[in-house]
Protein backbone atom coordinates (compact mmCIF):
# COMPACT_ATOMS: atom_id res chain seq x y z
CA UNK A 1 0.00 0.00 0.00
CA UNK A 2 1.33 3.42 -1.11
CA UNK A 3 1.58 5.94 1.42
CA UNK A 4 -0.32 8.97 1.49
CA UNK A 5 1.18 12.21 -0.12
CA UNK A 6 -0.41 15.85 0.54
CA UNK A 7 -2.14 17.99 -2.00
CA UNK A 8 -1.84 21.44 -1.47
CA UNK A 9 -3.40 24.47 -3.50
CA UNK A 10 -3.33 27.96 -2.68
CA UNK A 11 -6.14 29.81 -4.94
CA UNK A 12 -6.09 33.80 -5.20
CA UNK A 13 -9.76 34.38 -5.04
CA UNK A 14 -11.60 36.98 -6.74
CA UNK A 15 -9.58 36.35 -10.12
CA UNK A 16 -12.10 35.90 -12.84
CA UNK A 17 -13.67 39.16 -11.50
CA UNK A 18 -10.46 41.22 -11.32
CA UNK A 19 -9.57 39.81 -14.83
CA UNK A 20 -12.35 40.87 -16.14
CA UNK A 21 -12.97 44.11 -15.37
CA UNK A 22 -9.32 45.57 -15.27
CA UNK A 23 -6.70 46.52 -17.60
CA UNK A 24 -5.47 43.16 -18.50
CA UNK A 25 -1.55 43.86 -18.59
CA UNK A 26 -1.45 45.07 -15.57
CA UNK A 27 -4.05 42.59 -13.75
CA UNK A 28 -1.68 39.99 -15.44
CA UNK A 29 1.10 41.73 -13.50
CA UNK A 30 -0.40 41.86 -10.41
CA UNK A 31 -1.11 37.81 -10.38
CA UNK A 32 1.66 36.62 -11.36
CA UNK A 33 3.65 38.67 -8.65
CA UNK A 34 1.03 37.30 -6.03
CA UNK A 35 1.63 33.71 -7.33
CA UNK A 36 5.85 34.00 -7.20
CA UNK A 37 5.19 35.24 -3.92
CA UNK A 38 3.14 32.15 -2.37
CA UNK A 39 5.85 29.87 -4.39
CA UNK A 40 8.59 32.09 -2.45
CA UNK A 41 6.34 31.75 1.19
CA UNK A 42 7.07 27.65 0.44
CA UNK A 43 9.23 26.92 3.19
CA UNK A 44 7.74 23.11 3.47
CA UNK A 45 9.95 22.52 0.32
CA UNK A 46 6.21 21.41 -1.55
CA UNK A 47 6.26 20.11 -5.38
CA UNK A 48 4.90 22.66 -7.23
CA UNK A 49 2.74 20.31 -10.16
CA UNK A 50 1.17 23.33 -11.92
CA UNK A 51 0.66 26.69 -12.14
CA UNK A 52 -3.61 27.08 -12.96
CA UNK A 53 -4.25 30.05 -13.81
CA UNK A 54 -4.65 31.69 -10.48
CA UNK A 55 -3.84 28.71 -8.27
CA UNK A 56 -0.92 26.79 -7.83
CA UNK A 57 -1.14 22.94 -7.28
CA UNK A 58 1.94 21.86 -4.90
CA UNK A 59 1.85 17.88 -3.62
CA UNK A 60 4.22 16.14 -1.42
CA UNK A 61 4.68 12.60 -2.35
CA UNK A 62 4.61 9.89 0.37
CA UNK A 63 4.19 12.82 3.32
CA UNK A 64 1.77 14.49 5.29
CA UNK A 65 2.83 17.46 7.01
CA UNK A 66 2.13 17.47 11.21
CA UNK A 67 -0.62 19.70 12.26
CA UNK A 68 1.99 22.11 13.73
CA UNK A 69 3.36 22.14 10.19
CA UNK A 70 0.86 22.78 8.06
CA UNK A 71 -1.01 25.33 10.00
CA UNK A 72 1.93 27.01 9.85
CA UNK A 73 2.94 26.93 6.00
CA UNK A 74 -0.73 28.23 5.58
CA UNK A 75 0.00 31.08 7.65
CA UNK A 76 3.10 31.88 5.81
CA UNK A 77 1.81 32.39 2.80
CA UNK A 78 -1.57 34.17 3.92
CA UNK A 79 0.65 36.44 5.63
CA UNK A 80 3.59 36.78 2.88
CA UNK A 81 0.26 37.27 0.26
CA UNK A 82 -1.29 39.70 2.43
CA UNK A 83 1.47 41.97 3.13
CA UNK A 84 2.58 42.41 -0.50
CA UNK A 85 -1.11 42.99 -1.13
CA UNK A 86 -0.68 46.30 1.45
CA UNK A 87 2.52 46.76 -0.06
CA UNK A 88 1.02 47.36 -3.55
CA UNK A 89 -1.89 49.35 -2.13
CA UNK A 90 0.75 51.54 -0.11
CA UNK A 91 3.23 51.98 -2.96
CA UNK A 92 0.88 52.29 -5.90
CA UNK A 93 1.41 54.87 -8.42
CA UNK A 94 -0.75 54.06 -11.68
CA UNK A 95 -4.22 55.12 -11.16
CA UNK A 96 -6.41 52.22 -13.26
CA UNK A 97 -9.02 49.87 -12.05
CA UNK A 98 -6.51 46.56 -12.15
CA UNK A 99 -3.77 48.56 -9.41
CA UNK A 100 -6.88 50.11 -7.48
CA UNK A 101 -8.32 46.75 -6.61
CA UNK A 102 -5.45 44.87 -6.18
CA UNK A 103 -5.85 44.96 -2.56
CA UNK A 104 -9.35 43.70 -2.73
CA UNK A 105 -7.90 39.99 -3.93
CA UNK A 106 -8.15 37.35 -1.36
CA UNK A 107 -6.35 33.91 -0.72
CA UNK A 108 -7.87 30.37 -0.42
CA UNK A 109 -5.99 27.27 0.42
CA UNK A 110 -7.31 23.50 0.17
CA UNK A 111 -5.77 20.60 1.77
CA UNK A 112 -5.93 17.31 1.12
CA UNK A 113 -4.39 13.96 1.20
CA UNK A 114 -4.14 10.30 -0.28
CA UNK A 115 -2.48 8.03 -2.85
CA UNK A 116 -1.18 9.39 -5.63
CA UNK A 117 -0.56 7.98 -8.85
CA UNK A 118 1.23 10.26 -11.81
CA UNK A 119 1.08 10.46 -15.45
CA UNK A 120 3.88 12.06 -17.69
CA UNK A 121 3.34 14.56 -19.97
CA UNK A 122 6.68 16.12 -21.80
CA UNK A 123 8.86 15.01 -19.72
CA UNK A 124 7.03 16.20 -16.54
CA UNK A 125 5.56 13.74 -14.20
CA UNK A 126 2.38 15.08 -12.21
CA UNK A 127 0.19 13.96 -10.24
CA UNK A 128 -2.83 12.46 -11.44
CA UNK A 129 -6.41 10.60 -10.22
CA UNK A 130 -9.29 10.55 -7.43
CA UNK A 131 -7.43 12.12 -5.65
CA UNK A 132 -6.08 14.99 -7.42
CA UNK A 133 -10.16 15.77 -8.19
CA UNK A 134 -10.87 15.34 -4.89
CA UNK A 135 -8.75 18.20 -3.46
CA UNK A 136 -9.74 20.68 -7.13
CA UNK A 137 -13.61 19.56 -6.46
CA UNK A 138 -13.11 21.27 -2.42
CA UNK A 139 -12.38 24.74 -3.72
CA UNK A 140 -15.88 24.81 -4.90
CA UNK A 141 -17.73 24.91 -1.73
CA UNK A 142 -19.81 26.63 0.35
CA UNK A 143 -17.89 28.55 2.92
CA UNK A 144 -19.52 31.89 3.09
CA UNK A 145 -15.75 33.44 2.42
CA UNK A 146 -13.00 33.97 0.13
CA UNK A 147 -10.20 33.66 2.61
CA UNK A 148 -9.85 31.10 4.16
CA UNK A 149 -8.16 27.65 4.78
CA UNK A 150 -9.65 23.95 4.09
CA UNK A 151 -8.45 20.86 5.48
CA UNK A 152 -10.70 17.84 4.30
CA UNK A 153 -12.13 15.00 6.39
CA UNK A 154 -9.16 13.24 5.71
CA UNK A 155 -6.60 15.05 6.37
CA UNK A 156 -7.63 16.63 9.25
CA UNK A 157 -8.38 12.59 10.96
CA UNK A 158 -4.76 12.19 10.10
CA UNK A 159 -2.91 14.78 11.41
CA UNK A 160 -5.17 14.83 14.37
CA UNK A 161 -6.65 18.67 13.95
CA UNK A 162 -9.55 19.42 16.47
CA UNK A 163 -12.70 20.35 15.26
CA UNK A 164 -12.84 23.32 17.76
CA UNK A 165 -9.24 24.22 17.19
CA UNK A 166 -8.20 27.96 18.03
CA UNK A 167 -5.28 29.99 17.88
CA UNK A 168 -4.48 33.51 17.17
CA UNK A 169 -5.24 33.24 13.47
CA UNK A 170 -7.13 29.88 12.93
CA UNK A 171 -10.91 29.43 14.44
CA UNK A 172 -11.81 26.04 12.38
CA UNK A 173 -15.31 25.04 11.88
CA UNK A 174 -16.67 22.00 10.29
CA UNK A 175 -18.43 22.02 6.91
CA UNK A 176 -20.04 19.29 4.58
CA UNK A 177 -20.93 19.83 0.58
CA UNK A 178 -22.07 17.22 -1.73
CA UNK A 179 -20.12 16.27 -5.16
CA UNK A 180 -21.39 13.52 -7.42
CA UNK A 181 -23.96 12.52 -4.68
CA UNK A 182 -21.60 12.25 -2.24
CA UNK A 183 -21.50 13.93 1.01
CA UNK A 184 -17.77 15.26 1.39
CA UNK A 185 -16.61 16.80 5.29
CA UNK A 186 -13.95 19.16 5.63
CA UNK A 187 -12.62 21.32 8.10
CA UNK A 188 -12.45 25.52 7.81
CA UNK A 189 -11.05 28.58 9.05
CA UNK A 190 -11.59 32.28 7.88
CA UNK A 191 -8.84 34.34 8.13
CA UNK A 192 -8.78 37.20 9.78
CA UNK A 193 -6.11 39.65 7.39
CA UNK A 194 -6.09 41.84 10.91
CA UNK A 195 -5.08 38.91 13.15
CA UNK A 196 -1.72 38.43 10.43
CA UNK A 197 1.23 39.86 11.39
CA UNK A 198 1.74 41.36 7.85
CA UNK A 199 5.42 43.06 6.91
CA UNK A 200 6.46 46.91 7.26
CA UNK A 201 6.06 48.27 4.20
CA UNK A 202 9.14 50.26 3.87
CA UNK A 203 9.24 54.10 3.93
CA UNK A 204 11.33 56.98 2.48
CA UNK A 205 10.08 57.22 -1.32
CA UNK A 206 8.39 59.96 -0.41
CA UNK A 207 9.96 63.09 -0.60
CA UNK A 208 9.69 67.08 0.65
CA UNK A 209 12.23 69.37 -0.79
CA UNK A 210 12.85 73.27 0.80
CA UNK A 211 13.09 75.36 -2.57
CA UNK A 212 12.35 75.49 -5.82
CA UNK A 213 13.28 72.77 -8.73
CA UNK A 214 16.06 73.73 -10.72
CA UNK A 215 14.19 73.18 -14.27
CA UNK A 216 11.08 73.51 -14.88
CA UNK A 217 9.62 72.57 -18.77
CA UNK A 218 5.63 72.12 -19.51
CA UNK A 219 4.01 70.52 -22.86
CA UNK A 220 0.68 70.04 -23.35
CA UNK A 221 -0.21 66.51 -24.61
CA UNK A 222 -3.17 65.18 -26.89
CA UNK A 223 -4.04 62.19 -24.60
CA UNK A 224 -5.82 61.14 -21.46
CA UNK A 225 -4.27 62.02 -18.49
CA UNK A 226 -3.60 58.30 -16.92
CA UNK A 227 -2.75 57.06 -20.43
CA UNK A 228 0.27 59.29 -20.21
CA UNK A 229 1.18 58.86 -17.75
CA UNK A 230 1.26 54.84 -17.86
CA UNK A 231 3.55 56.08 -21.09
CA UNK A 232 6.14 57.38 -18.40
CA UNK A 233 5.87 54.96 -15.83
CA UNK A 234 6.08 51.91 -17.55
CA UNK A 235 9.94 51.56 -18.63
CA UNK A 236 8.86 49.21 -21.35
CA UNK A 237 8.23 52.00 -23.37
CA UNK A 238 11.15 54.39 -22.62
CA UNK A 239 13.55 53.19 -25.05
CA UNK A 240 10.25 54.54 -27.66
CA UNK A 241 10.65 58.39 -26.74
CA UNK A 242 13.98 58.75 -24.96
CA UNK A 243 17.33 59.22 -26.95
CA UNK A 244 21.06 58.56 -26.10
CA UNK A 245 20.46 55.36 -23.93
CA UNK A 246 21.98 52.17 -24.87
CA UNK A 247 19.80 50.04 -22.72
CA UNK A 248 16.76 50.40 -20.19
CA UNK A 249 17.25 47.43 -17.49
CA UNK A 250 14.33 46.64 -15.32
CA UNK A 251 11.90 43.86 -13.90
CA UNK A 252 8.82 43.73 -16.81
CA UNK A 253 6.87 41.48 -14.45
CA UNK A 254 5.99 44.00 -12.23
CA UNK A 255 3.77 47.24 -12.58
CA UNK A 256 6.05 50.13 -11.40
CA UNK A 257 5.30 51.56 -8.06
CA UNK A 258 7.42 53.83 -5.60
CA UNK A 259 10.46 51.49 -4.73
CA UNK A 260 11.21 50.09 -8.41
CA UNK A 261 14.10 50.57 -9.63
CA UNK A 262 15.94 50.39 -13.10
CA UNK A 263 19.23 50.63 -15.00
CA UNK A 264 19.70 53.47 -17.66
CA UNK A 265 22.65 52.09 -19.60
CA UNK A 266 24.51 55.04 -21.66
CA UNK A 267 27.83 54.59 -22.84
CA UNK A 268 28.63 51.55 -20.79
CA UNK A 269 27.67 53.37 -17.64
CA UNK A 270 24.98 51.96 -15.50
CA UNK A 271 22.89 54.77 -14.08
CA UNK A 272 20.61 53.54 -11.02
CA UNK A 273 17.04 54.84 -10.86
CA UNK A 274 14.53 54.44 -7.83
CA UNK A 275 10.97 55.64 -8.41
CA UNK A 276 9.63 58.30 -5.49
CA UNK A 277 6.68 60.74 -4.92
CA UNK A 278 6.40 64.20 -3.39
CA UNK A 279 2.98 66.42 -2.75
CA UNK A 280 1.13 67.09 -5.62
CA UNK A 281 -2.42 69.51 -6.05
CA UNK A 282 -5.60 66.71 -6.12
CA UNK A 283 -6.25 65.39 -9.63
CA UNK A 284 -2.91 65.41 -11.02
CA UNK A 285 -0.97 62.22 -11.29
CA UNK A 286 2.68 62.21 -10.79
CA UNK A 287 5.60 60.04 -11.29
CA UNK A 288 8.75 60.63 -9.95
CA UNK A 289 12.46 59.11 -9.74
CA UNK A 290 16.30 59.31 -8.06
CA UNK A 291 19.55 59.02 -8.72
CA UNK A 292 22.40 59.33 -6.84
CA UNK A 293 24.77 57.66 -10.11
CA UNK A 294 25.62 60.88 -11.46
CA UNK A 295 29.19 61.99 -10.82
CA UNK A 296 28.49 65.55 -10.84
CA UNK A 297 25.68 65.66 -8.32
CA UNK A 298 24.97 64.48 -4.95
CA UNK A 299 21.39 63.60 -5.71
CA UNK A 300 19.18 64.23 -8.91
CA UNK A 301 15.15 64.00 -8.96
CA UNK A 302 13.01 64.34 -11.93
CA UNK A 303 9.07 64.63 -11.44
CA UNK A 304 6.51 63.85 -14.54
CA UNK A 305 3.30 65.89 -12.95
CA UNK A 306 0.42 65.71 -15.33
CA UNK A 307 -2.75 67.43 -14.79
CA UNK A 308 -5.94 66.61 -17.06
CA UNK A 309 -6.92 69.66 -19.00
CA UNK A 310 -9.77 67.74 -20.89
CA UNK A 311 -10.72 63.86 -21.06
CA UNK A 312 -8.34 63.72 -24.07
CA UNK A 313 -6.11 66.36 -23.13
CA UNK A 314 -3.18 67.13 -20.64
CA UNK A 315 -0.82 69.03 -19.36
CA UNK A 316 3.06 68.19 -18.58
CA UNK A 317 5.52 69.53 -16.32
CA UNK A 318 8.80 68.17 -15.75
CA UNK A 319 10.25 69.33 -12.41
CA UNK A 320 14.39 69.22 -12.00
CA UNK A 321 15.68 68.93 -8.55
CA UNK A 322 19.68 68.28 -8.13
CA UNK A 323 21.70 68.70 -4.97
CA UNK A 324 25.89 69.22 -5.27
CA UNK A 325 27.69 69.77 -1.70
CA UNK A 326 31.23 70.54 -3.27
CA UNK A 327 31.87 74.29 -4.50
CA UNK A 328 33.41 72.52 -7.47
CA UNK A 329 30.63 70.80 -8.70
CA UNK A 330 28.08 73.45 -7.91
CA UNK A 331 30.27 75.72 -10.14
CA UNK A 332 30.39 72.79 -12.94
CA UNK A 333 26.37 72.23 -12.60
CA UNK A 334 26.51 76.28 -13.17
CA UNK A 335 28.65 76.14 -16.16
CA UNK A 336 27.83 73.28 -18.20
CA UNK A 337 25.24 70.63 -16.49
CA UNK A 338 22.05 72.51 -16.33
CA UNK A 339 22.27 73.64 -20.21
CA UNK A 340 23.32 69.78 -20.64
CA UNK A 341 20.07 69.02 -18.22
CA UNK A 342 17.76 71.40 -20.03
CA UNK A 343 18.58 70.23 -23.79
CA UNK A 344 18.18 66.53 -22.69
CA UNK A 345 14.96 67.28 -20.91
CA UNK A 346 13.63 69.18 -23.88
CA UNK A 347 14.62 66.27 -26.16
CA UNK A 348 12.91 63.98 -24.02
CA UNK A 349 9.76 65.85 -23.08
CA UNK A 350 9.28 65.99 -27.39
CA UNK A 351 10.23 62.69 -27.97
CA UNK A 352 7.43 61.84 -25.20
CA UNK A 353 4.93 63.88 -26.69
CA UNK A 354 5.43 62.77 -30.26
CA UNK A 355 5.11 59.14 -28.98
CA UNK A 356 2.16 59.74 -27.14
CA UNK A 357 0.12 61.29 -29.75
CA UNK A 358 1.19 58.54 -32.63
CA UNK A 359 0.16 55.76 -29.79
CA UNK A 360 -2.88 57.20 -28.22
CA UNK A 361 -4.15 53.35 -27.54
CA UNK A 362 -2.06 50.67 -25.67
CA UNK A 363 -2.48 47.48 -27.55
Amino acid sequence: MMPNSLLFIPDISGFTKFIQTTEVEHSQHVIAELLEVLIEANTEELRLAEIEGDALFFYKEGEVLSQERLLAQMETMFTAFHSHLKMLEKNRICPCNACSSAPDLQLKIVAHCGELQYIEVQGRRKPFGQQVIEAHRLLKNSIDSENYVLVSQKLAAMIELPADYVSKVYQFNEGTDHYDGNEVGYMYAIINNDKLSLNTVPKGHKVQFNKSPNLVLEEHIKIPAALLLEYVSNYGYRHLWVKGVDEFIYSDNEVTRLGSAHLCVINGKHLNFVAVTKDTEPGQYIYGEMTTSIPIMDEAYQFYIITPTSEKGCRLQIENYWMAKSPFKKLFIFLFAKKLFRKNTEEAIKGLAKFAVNNPVIQ
